[in-house]
């Protein structure tokens, strides 16, 4: 391997509150973007008390982009609960630790051996394809996944668990790809009965990733007196917990501008009339993809209320960038702010 390795500011470290950040933030998310994520995050947020301190739009606005909300709500009352029950310290039992909220079998093992020397084998996406080439094991089924388990428990160091864990972390991420993997420079490529036999690329079996399906939205920028109403997406959805401009998914024979008075009707209470058309956004999540349709509107009549989210709000334009909102409405930020001066 050329060394061209990320330096990576969570490693050599002794604070467990930063391996716990670290792991949480890795979840399902490349070391790359994480890293000024998780720097911008420790200079604001240094230990678990001042992230049990802050409120949850706080919280949310420092993850903003990071993408996976619930990980970040689950850390934030994870934080809380350990500055009440174990006075700000990140707690050293495997049992107490991992019955935090967001807290399951891999972050459990990784910070639990990392950080306190447990003997517990992390196993991720990277852990399980190393040990299916390994042993040459398909990973498809739940006998395959215990025999990976097994595998890896027998294999940890006793002494140090964290580094054997990261080892692994790091093999997967820069030699054992999933494409092209470097088995020339693997330090185990001799125990490894894929290579050996000439099969690497068979191991892990892969499953062909469903269709990602796309969606229609249409979305109001609802102006009453210099102001912009906007909603709070429920908790525990997707995107929970964000400021968003309200809207919804077209539904079959209806235009951008029906959509937009219904789902405000139904998520707010209110009537809307779109006047103009103000722009057009594409945009890909994990699991799917959206083009949404923006209008501005008069607000006519109504009283709001949180009838299909968790809160509503009148802010000034100038406040939008203050608060946490999804990476789909950013796109029309600017637009608005012009499109408000003009009005």
């Amino acid at each position: 391997y050329d060394g061209r390795s990320l330096v990576l500011p969570w490693r050599n470290c002794n604070d467990p509150y930063k391996i716990y950040l670290s792991e949480v933030m890795l979840q399902q998310t490349q070391v790359k973007t994480v890293l000024p994520y998780y720097k911008k995050w420790v200079n604001k947020y240094p230990t678990v008390q001042s992230v049990a301190n802050a409120n949850q739009e706080q919280i949310l606005k420092q993850w903003e982009g990071l993408g996976y909300y619930g990980r970040a709500r689950n850390f934030h009352k994870a934080c809380q609960i350990i500055a009440v029950q174990f006075n700000g310290d990140i707690p050293a039992l495997p049992d107490q630790f991992s019955k935090l909220p967001g807290v399951g079998p891999y972050i459990s093992a990784a910070v639990m051996s990392i950080a306190f020397h447990h003997s517990l084998p992390a196993i991720d996406t990277n852990a399980i394809r190393v040990a299916a080439r390994l042993k040459m094991v398909e990973s498809s089924s739940p006998a395959d996944s215990k025999v990976i388990h097994r595998y890896l428990s027998d294999n940890i160091a006793i002494k140090r668990p964290g580094d054997f864990n990261q080892a692994i972390m790091d093999l997967g991420r820069e030699i054992c790809k999933s494409d092209n993997p470097i088995c020339a420079l693997c330090p185990v490529s001799k125990f490894c009965k894929a290579f050996v036999n000439n099969f690497v690329d068979k191991y892990p079996i892969r499953v062909k990733p469903a269709k990602k399906p796309h969606y229609n939205i249409a979305v109001g920028i609802v102006w009453n007196k210099g102001q912009i109403l906007i909603s709070k997406r429920k908790e525990n959805g997707l995107l929970g917990g964000l400021w968003e401009f309200p809207g919804g998914k077209i539904e079959g024979g209806e235009n951008a501008e029906n959509c937009i008075m219904r789902e405000i009707k139904e998520e707010l209470g209110v009537y809307v009339r779109p006047t103009t058309f103000l722009k057009q956004i594409k945009h890909a999540y994990t699991h799917f993809s959206i083009t949404m349709n923006a209008y501005n509107c008069d607000f006519l009549h109504g009283c709001p209320q949180p009838l299909g989210c968790d809160d509503w709000r009148w802010i000034r334009p100038e406040q939008i960038k203050t608060l946490p909102f999804p990476k789909a409405n950013h796109k029309l930020f600017d637009k608005i702010i012009v499109e408000e001066g003009v009005c």
